[in-house]
């Protein structure tokens, strides 16, 4: 019988994960370990790296958003969770923050100001259309 001691206590490599390096505005895959019908796969959520809390103590967290289908999805993942196949960083990028929140908020301005600019443009559109059918009901003075 193999006795549980803090250094074997999950499947994660510990020393691979500590040694990772990644920071708030890197942008990373993150592979997590999917159960289905008795199998397991992995999938991947790729991201911009808002923040990391704790450092690298056994109770570690980063926090990865993306955007998806125009919705901005946010997950928190525990560094050393057993359910995270592999973690890839793709791009490094240099900051002034080590926490990004103002993200959100910057997002959402820009998302706001595409929709006011498609609104406007409808806009305009109907009124010119509005314009051209009532120059159509009256006859042109020749």
């Amino acid at each position: 019988m193999t006795e549980i001691t803090k250094e074997n206590f999950t499947s994660v490599d510990k020393a691979e994960r500590k040694a990772l390096d990644f920071k708030a505005g890197d942008t990373i895959c993150v592979w997590s370990k999917i159960m289905e019908k008795g199998k397991t796969r992995l999938q991947a959520f790729e991201g911009l790296v808002l923040c990391r809390k704790h450092g690298t103590e056994s109770g570690a967290t980063f926090t990865v958003r993306k955007v998806a289908s125009g919705v901005g999805v946010e997950r928190i993942f525990p560094l050393y969770s057993p359910n995270i196949g592999r973690i890839e960083v793709i791009r490094k990028s240099k900051t002034g923050r080590s926490k990004l929140y103002y993200i959100r908020a910057k997002a959402v301005k820009e998302v706001k100001k595409r929709l006011k600019s498609v609104t406007l443009s409808k806009e305009s559109n109907e009124k010119k259309l509005e314009v051209e059918e009532k120059a159509e009901e009256f006859p042109k003075k020749e």
